[in-house]
């Protein structure tokens, strides 16, 4: 195949190379990898959502920089990659589990929602003058009782986790997480080994360059500063930091 050939390929999204690739599909999980990553544990109370939030500039507002969204009173999602892409799958949430709400008069749930928004995005790879989008979510809530953790991917799959991470560096907190993680996990600890986690890829990590919350019984709760640098701590117990 000549340079020519390659390009054609490369820019369609609705075609398929000879060895079966998409490549802007290819490209998009580039894009996602790209980004501050991400963080997500299930435990037996509920669902812990972490992020880094990576601020281009010391003048910027790092509070500004919005990685976990509330989608219902029981349903969150943290996102890695384009930031605007991330946020037109945020409303597109939003708005499909209100309707439902509104519909149904309950819940919508975590399945259900994920599985939504991931028809959405793969509409994307099989239309003509689109792109995929450029970002994958972490998807937590409670439904019926258990905590559920989803993840998407760009070419609009969904995926079911114990605990999992996305964004940069991503096989270095994964390995954290597998190394850490247990069934009996409490809501306390899954937060602990989420922020150690992250902390692990990035050992210069504070407290004020993470967002947390929890998903549970308690509906979704935003972990403040204080908090997290309290998790912080008992997730590195021989560090010398106050």
């Amino acid at each position: 195949m000549n340079r020519n050939d390659k390009q054609a390929y490369d820019r369609g999204t609705s075609l398929f190379s000879p060895d079966g690739r998409i490549y802007q599909v290819e490209y998009a999980r580039e894009a996602v990898k790209r980004g501050a990553p991400v963080v997500g544990v299930r435990t037996t109370d509920g669902v812990v959502l972490a992020a880094q939030r990576s601020s281009p500039s010391t003048l910027m507002e790092t509070k500004s920089i919005e990685k976990i969204h509330k989608l219902d009173d029981h349903l969150g999602a943290a996102s890695a990659g384009h930031v605007a892409d991330a946020r037109k799958l945020v409303d597109f949430a939003r708005t499909t589990s209100q309707r439902e709400r509104l519909r149904y008069g309950e819940p919508m749930g975590v399945e259900a929602l994920t599985k939504a928004i991931t028809d959405n995005i793969q509409e994307s790879t099989q239309s003509g003058g689109t792109r995929p989008y450029g970002a994958s979510l972490l998807i937590g809530g409670v439904e019926n009782g258990s905590a559920r953790l989803f993840a998407t991917d760009p070419s609009g799959t969904p995926q079911e986790w114990k605990a999992v991470a996305i964004g940069g560096r991503r096989n270095d907190i994964q390995a954290a997480l597998e190394a850490g993680y247990t069934e009996d996990l409490s809501l306390d600890d899954g937060v602990t080994l989420a922020l150690s986690a992250l902390r692990e890829a990035d050992d210069e990590l504070t407290a004020s360059e993470v967002s947390a919350v929890t998903l549970s019984e308690d509906g979704f709760v935003t972990l403040d500063e204080e908090t997290i640098a309290e998790a912080f701590a008992d997730a590195t117990p021989d560090s010398d930091e106050e």
